[in-house]
């Protein structure tokens, strides 16, 4: 899924483990981005991705 983007946030298109912020990408772009991937992850391949970050307050 390297460079996939929501919004402003994109998947870097060298490594796949990053999430780069291409300007004005806000908190939902990231997480909305981080959603498509874990779908994709269990549609594809029946895996459930867990974040390793936590994320704090609601999103807008």
């Amino acid at each position: 899924m390297k460079d996939t983007a929501v919004g402003g946030a994109r998947i870097s298109p060298v490594h796949g483990n990053f999430i780069v912020n291409q300007g004005g990408a806000r908190a939902v772009d990231v997480l909305a981005l981080m959603e498509k991937v874990r779908a994709r992850a269990r549609s594809d391949r029946g895996i459930e991705l867990e974040p390793e970050v936590i994320v704090l307050g609601e999103g807008e």
